[in-house]
C-alpha cells in the first residue's frame, strides 16, 4: 500500500484524538483512492470534530439541522477535473465526522469506533469520487463498493448499516 502517494490529511479536534485512529483513516482514504485509480497527489482532508460543527453545516449545506455522521464536500464536479492539478496537485474534497455522534452510535450498535470511523472516511470517500445511496440501485452498489474495500482494510462488513427501504415508486397505483 503506497500511502504517500496522496496528501491525506487527516485532522482531529484534541478532545477526540487519543480515540481517533489516524493513520488507519489515512490508509482507508488512500486505498479507496487507489482502488478507484485517482490520479497520485490528489489531496483529501477529513476532519474528526464535534457534533454542533457538524449540525451547522449540516444545516447550512444540506437543509437540515440535525448532527449526522459524516458530511462530504466534494471540491470538483467532475473527476477529470483531477487530471489538470493546480500547483499543489489535485484536491478531490472534505469530509467532517462527528465524532460524538458517530460514538454513541457505534455504542449502541455494539461496534468498535475505530472500524466505525475507517467505514465513515470509506463512504465519505466514495461520495467524493460521486457514489451516493440516493436510489435502491445507487445504495447497493454503494454498499458492495464499501463492503469491498473494508474488506480489504480488515474490518468487519457488519459495521455497515443495513440496506434501507425505500418507498415502492407506485404505492398509490398498486392493486389488490
Amino acid at each position: 500500500m503506497t500511502e504517500h502517494q496522496y496528501d491525506v490529511c487527516v485532522r482531529v479536534d484534541a478532545l477526540y484524538a487519543e480515540a481517533t485512529p489516524t493513520c488507519r483513516l489515512q490508509e482507508a482514504i488512500a486505498l479507496t483512492l487507489q482502488h478507484y485509480q485517482v490520479p497520485p497527489r490528489t489531496g483529501v482532508t477529513l476532519l474528526i470534530t464535534d457534533d454542533e460543527s457538524v449540525r451547522k453545516l449540516n444545516r447550512r449545506f444540506r437543509g437540515v439541522d440535525a448532527p449526522t455522521d459524516v458530511l462530504s464536500f466534494p471540491a470538483v464536479e467532475d473527476l477529470s477535473e483531477l487530471e489538470q492539478p493546480g500547483e499543489e496537485g489535485p484536491y478531490l474534497g472534505d469530509m467532517v465526522v462527528a465524532f460524538p455522534y458517530t460514538a454513541a452510535q457505534a455504542r449502541e450498535d455494539g461496534h468498535n469506533i475505530a472500524d466505525v470511523l475507517v467505514l465513515l472516511a470509506v463512504h465519505g470517500t466514495l461520495h467524493l469520487l460521486g457514489y451516493d445511496h440516493d436510489t435502491p440501485q445507487n445504495q447497493a452498489d454503494m454498499w458492495a463498493r464499501q463492503e469491498a474495500l473494508l474488506r480489504m482494510l480488515g474490518v468487519p462488513a457488519s459495521v455497515m448499516p443495513p440496506l434501507y427501504d425505500f418507498p415502492a415508486e407506485d404505492e398509490d397505483n398498486e392493486t389488490a
